[in-house]
């Protein structure tokens, strides 16, 4: 009886080796293995987002569900993060409240069906007064995040804090969700409310006006930074679009090495772990680390596989003849 073990063999090694070689030849590859590194377990959500190859794919319609949606698909309790921050979010949109010696400051301002639910009643549970909201920073000009900034503006008289270009954006849109137009930021603007100072910078890429900011925090005695890269996934598939969201991103993190960054904010909890992190904060002991705490490296970790992702993209688009 013949064996086949012999060009068994030379079969599994020609295959074994044109794999590698290929992978090898793949421009791509190397940007989105170098993302996979740098999101490790913490941006691992974030990767899958960015990284995909179906990024470039073009979306079908979706179903349609209703609209609203019911509560049980957002609604989420909410938590103090420091001394001078609270989650007021939702379960897929973040919304953060910081309180200052003169009132709060609201970071993104979620659907108009959850800011009164999420913000306002989030706000009274965590024995906090929402008339005391003074400005809401909007990260930037998509309905998850600016649609509840009108309840927020006419109920509440709160000043609306948003990009330039993405007010410009707005104009154009007769979307009865969007407010009436009030601040407009510019790069490297400071907003103080009493104690409290967050320094705001314009990261186009997601959006033409996304603004990604510094945000000072107190733990008891110790004091922190968070930071907060305002826009994540990519609208526009372009090579130009993708390169501006690579050069934001590294703007960003110019400004994150020269600080003491040490905390990362993201407006997807999902993006960042948010409600592990709230979980053990909830049975955390006086002696124990902040698990908010995670270190300026893991910021610039954040925005290192942002930027291979987008990297890795136009390595696609390239490789399409586009």
């Amino acid at each position: 009886m013949k064996s086949f073990a012999g060009p068994l063999v030379v079969l599994l090694c020609v295959v074994g080796f044109a794999t590698p070689a290929a992978r090898a030849q793949d421009p791509a590859e190397a940007h989105v293995a170098a993302a996979k590194t740098a999101a490790g377990t913490d941006y691992a959500r974030m990767f899958d987002n960015l990284c995909s190859a179906s990024v470039l794919e073009p979306r079908g319609p979706r179903e349609a569900g209703p609209y609203p949606p019911p509560a049980s698909e957002w609604d989420a309790e909410p938590a103090k993060i420091f001394d001078n921050l609270y989650y007021v979010g939702s379960k897929t949109v973040a919304a953060w409240a910081v309180t200052t010696s003169e009132g709060i400051i609201i970071l993104d301002a979620l659907f108009e069906y959850s800011v009164e639910e999420e913000i306002v009643n989030g706000l009274k549970k965590l024995g906090l007064d929402p008339a005391d909201i003074k400005y809401a920073i909007i990260s930037h000009a998509h309905g998850d995040h600016y649609a509840g900034a009108p309840y927020l503006q006419e109920r509440l008289n709160a000043r609306i804090v948003l990009g330039g270009p993405d007010w410009d954006f707005l104009a154009g849109q007769s979307n009865p969700s969007k407010p009436r137009r009030d601040i407009a930021v510019t790069d490297g603007q400071k907003l103080t409310l009493g104690d409290t100072t967050i320094t705001m910078y314009l990261t186009p890429g997601h959006t033409p006006g996304t603004i990604s900011y510094l945000v000072p925090l107190r733990d008891g005695a110790q004091r922190h930074l968070g930071a907060m890269w305002g826009g994540t996934s990519f609208v526009t598939k372009t090579a130009e679009a993708f390169r501006l969201y690579i050069n934001s991103a590294e703007k960003f993190a110019g400004i994150v090495r020269d600080n003491p960054v040490d905390v990362v904010l993201t407006n997807h909890p999902q993006n960042s772990r948010v409600f592990e992190k709230i979980l053990m904060i909830r049975g955390r002991q006086d002696y124990e680390p902040h698990p908010f705490v995670v270190g300026k490296d893991s910021q610039l970790n954040l925005l290192t596989a942002a930027s291979e992702c987008a990297q890795a993209q136009i390595a696609r688009l390239a490789a399409r003849g586009r």
